[in-house]
């Protein structure tokens, strides 16, 4: 992890404590710390769906920042427990949709170069109470 790097995006972006912090292996970005950046740099996600089941979808996003634009993926398969499927959740959709856009705002942005994750790309990436 390039943590001068990441100290520079950080306040490129206005990120404070309470947007940033630490899992067992990562660094995790809260769903506002990504929502703060986005409106900051300024980019903009069009999405389409891919597979959208009871219990699986798949969600496409399209960022654009400037002249730079990028595709990925948010997927969520329900199961009785996140380690049966990758959500507990019974909307599906919707959290494919928040992983998509975690992804792609944290790619375009370079953050994902530092290793930094978002909070709703993986169950287990949740601040602990």
């Amino acid at each position: 992890m390039n943590t001068e790097r990441l100290k520079e995006l950080y306040l490129e972006y206005g990120l404070d404590k309470n947007d940033v912090f630490k899992h067992q292996h990562y660094v995790i970005l809260t769903r506002s710390g990504i929502e703060k950046i986005q409106a900051k740099a300024g980019i903009t996600i069009t999405y389409t769906t891919e597979v959208l089941e009871k219990d699986f979808a798949v969600i496409k996003s399209f960022a654009t920042k400037g002249d730079v634009r990028l595709e990925t993926y948010g997927s969520a398969l329900k199961g009785a427990t996140h380690r049966e499927g990758n959500t507990n959740s019974w909307y599906v959709a919707e959290m494919a949709e928040k992983r998509a856009f975690s992804r792609a705002v944290l790619k375009i942005t370079g953050f994902y170069e530092c290793g930094v994750f978002g909070e709703d790309e993986a169950e287990d990436f949740k601040r602990k109470a």
